[in-house]
């Protein structure tokens, strides 16, 4: 799990980079807390190879789920 919530951009896409780069995981959920880095990290995740399996705004931000493309 990446905990960006409070991080401006960068920080939160390139948390989410260090963690895909560890490898081993399957899926990563991410939370975040603004708009901006929201769609910042899902883009950047899509670069990467991975989706977007969901997105669940949870009233202190969102809850991204992230998951290796097959």
């Amino acid at each position: 799990m990446v905990d960006a919530r409070g991080l401006s951009c960068p920080q939160p896409v390139l948390m989410t980079m260090n963690e895909i780069k560890k490898g081993g995981e399957d899926e990563i959920v991410v939370l975040v807390d603004t708009e901006t880095s929201r769609e910042n990290v899902s883009r950047a995740a899509a670069s990467r190879g991975w989706a977007v399996e969901g997105i669940e705004s949870d009233g202190d931000g969102f809850r991204l789920t992230i998951v290796k493309s097959k």
